[in-house]
């Protein structure tokens, strides 16, 4: 039955009541003087002199961006936005021919996406410099960045999902990346798909994937999903040490609501985490346990030697059961709308953070194993054992905030935690299960990061923290204002405000790691002679123009300064022309554009030793001039070229020519 809309209304009343009282609170709301919170010394802590490189890489999700960006420790610098899920007129990324397919799903060509969550992979539970992945929340998807290159190097899409959040975290030698649904739905065969949403606890499913990257390549594919009950998943993490083989997830609406969330989800005093044991897991994959259920999903590649996609399409997917293998799943109870799930550098602990929690509950993996030895269980959840509370939880954190979202940990046995309403950092012991500081945000943080602060290995040294609300920490720019970070310094007792820094997009989790673990990965340029792109010319004496019906290739080189070749005549109204454009450069940091008068899809940017292709409809006769849009010699303005457009019934050869001075003497 639909709760009636005065009924509801009340129920809105009092959440926004009580939430307005948790920010009225003393001490909930953070003050606005700055000067008690900076140092006088902080600027020297946070300066890196000219031509000097910061200690560490910052990997922060772009948020509703779709992409990436990088941020340079302590300075905040940015570095580079990495296109990952959205198209970038920048760099051609989802415009070029060869890009547009890492944007390829079941649904066609998605050019945007919502990021949310940055995770480095790892050896040993270490991050290692290598990869980096993200989450696309909207368009169930996964990427992997490679930090060799800083370029998206594999997409795959999650199928049986919706709302891929709870992503896209790795176990411990990145064997895999999971994905869990934050939104439950209906799956199956188009009947088992359409039925009325009131009918949820009845239809609607969750899964968790669990998706393997080639350690060599990077192609990524889904190696195994668990079907699980109609909740909605947040966050995970993976076992480490003892608790090595499990995956943690947080989970809400275990009402299983499905209209008026804020209020229909949130009545229970008690979520749950979920534990998955994932070795098991794999050894019933690899017995060919459970069974395969339609899932078609796209698997996108970046192959480095052609310069282009590659798109495996897969029909299908192996789907475990928990209820048809006991053991593989539990969940413990845990308050209140848990957001954050995350595991000490120990493997001994996993915490919860409950939204509207006024505590943090810390479980024990040794209680936890204790509890299942026991069959220690207060019942089921749609046939899933749910171990006691009380047999699992090393303790709790008593009155730490109010909104307690997420935590990351130091080397010393401390979490940092995350409060959204009480708008604070709150530093405490893991063991002790106490408040040792609190340093306030500005304002309403979301996620935060320490250096390998979810690894067994963190660096510590800062936490950053990523907040949600700007108001006056920077110039005012309309009515959206740039989202705020914060840098914070943890190697003494007391946690100290260094540093304000704009980011794009709209940032939720991060990641650093030391700038040496990546720095000898870097790809300066790309070798011409490994250049196997089907339209690559890799000299001038390579370039050509043909025909093949109504497509036009230009087989074309650009090098310092000027392209070839530069004037290109025979195109008639009607062609479809393809500029398959090499950088012949091989040199760092010089990368050539390219760019066609009235084109209706955006420039290139080619890399030293690299082949693109801009597809251009020409819509005019007339002669058009096409140039270098990156600006990369002292004659860079001379960087240019013709291309000649005739009628539809033209006998214009095609011809495609660079003259010299000297030639035409």
């Amino acid at each position: 039955m639909k709760r009636p809309l005065a009924y509801s209304g009340l129920g809105l009343a009092a959440i926004a009541g009580t939430f307005l009282l948790m920010n009225t609170l003393p001490g909930c709301r953070p003050s606005t003087n700055t000067a008690t919170a900076v140092t006088g010394d902080a600027a020297s802590k946070v300066y890196v002199k000219p031509g000097e490189h910061d200690e560490f890489y910052n990997f922060v999700s772009g948020g509703f961006s779709g992409q990436m960006a990088v941020y340079g420790l302590p300075s905040g610098r940015l570095l580079r936005e990495i296109p990952v899920f959205s198209v970038d007129p920048e760099s051609g990324y989802g415009y070029s021919e060869e890009t547009k397919g890492m944007l390829t799903t079941t649904h066609g060509f998605i050019p945007w996406d919502d990021s949310h969550h940055a995770e480095l992979s790892q050896t040993d539970g270490v991050p290692d410099g290598k990869w980096c992945f993200i989450n696309g929340n909207n368009t169930p998807r996964i990427a992997l960045i490679d930090l060799g290159t800083f370029r998206t190097h594999s997409i795959i899409e999650i199928p049986n999902s919706a709302g891929n959040h709870s992503s896209p975290f790795t176990t411990g030698n990145s064997e895999y990346v999971v994905a869990g649904t934050r939104f439950s739905i209906p799956m199956g065969s188009d009947a088992e798909r359409d039925v009325p949403i009131k009918t949820y606890k009845e239809n609607f499913k969750g899964t968790v994937s669990f998706i393997h990257p080639e350690p060599e390549t990077g192609k990524m594919s889904i190696a195994f999903q668990i079907a699980t009950p109609g909740v909605n998943f947040d966050l995970s993490h993976a076992g480490k040490g003892p608790s090595e083989g499990w995956f943690f997830f947080s989970c809400y609406n275990t009402e299983q609501a499905y209209s008026l969330m804020e209020v229909n989800s949130s009545q229970r005093d008690k979520d749950f985490i979920m534990a998955v044991n994932w070795k098991l897991a794999e050894q019933l994959a690899k017995d060919g346990k459970g069974k395969r259920v339609p899932g078609k999903h796209h698997s996108n590649w970046w192959n480095h030697h052609t310069h282009s996609t590659e798109t495996t399409v897969y029909e299908d997917v192996l789907q475990l059961d928990p209820k048809d293998h006991p053991g593989l799943v539990y969940f413990m109870p845990c308050p209140k709308s848990p957001h954050g799930c995350d595991v000490d550098p120990t493997g001994k602990y996993i915490v919860g953070s409950g939204k509207l929690a006024a505590l943090i509950p810390v479980f024990s993996f040794e209680k936890i194993q204790a509890a299942i030895a026991a069959n220690d269980v207060e019942g089921d959840y749609a046939g899933i054992p749910v171990l006691k509370y009380e047999s699992v939880l090393h303790g709790e954190v008593k009155k730490p905030g109010l909104g307690p979202l997420h935590t990351e940990f130091d080397a010393n046995g401390n979490a940092y935690t995350s409060f959204f309403v009480s708008s604070e950092i709150v530093k405490w012991n893991v063991e002790k299960l106490e408040v040792v500081d609190r340093v306030p945000t500005y304002y309403s943080i979301g996620h935060l990061t320490v250096p390998g602060g979810d690894s067994k290995k963190p660096w510590g040294k800062y936490v950053i923290a990523y907040n949600k609300i700007t108001k006056d920490r920077y110039l005012p720019t309309g009515p959206e204002l740039s989202q705020s970070a914060q840098l914070y310094s943890i190697d003494g007792d007391k946690m100290e405000l260094l540093l304000d820094f704009p980011t794009t997009g709209e940032p939720h989790y991060a990641q650093a790691i030391p700038a040496e673990l990546v720095k000898p990965r870097e790809v300066k340029f790309f070798k011409i002679e490994e250049n196997k792109h089907p339209y690559v010319a890799k000299g001038e004496k390579e370039t050509k123009v043909e025909r093949k019906g109504k497509e036009v290739h230009v087989w074309m080189t650009t090098i310092r300064s000027h392209f070839a070749p530069d004037n290109i005549e025979g195109v008639k109204l009607g062609d479809e022309v393809y500029f398959h454009v090499t950088n012949l450069e091989q040199d760092w940091d010089v990368p050539h554009g390219f760019a066609v008068k009235g084109a209706q899809n955006a420039e290139l940017l080619i890399m030293p030793g690299e082949t693109q292709t801009l597809k251009w409809v020409p819509t005019k006769v007339g002669v058009v001039p096409f140039y270098c849009t990156d600006f990369c010699s002292a004659l860079h303005q001379e960087m240019q070229g013709y291309i000649r457009v005739s009628p539809a019934n033209s006998n214009v050869p095609l011809t495609g020519y660079t003259v010299s001075v000297d030639a035409e003497m």
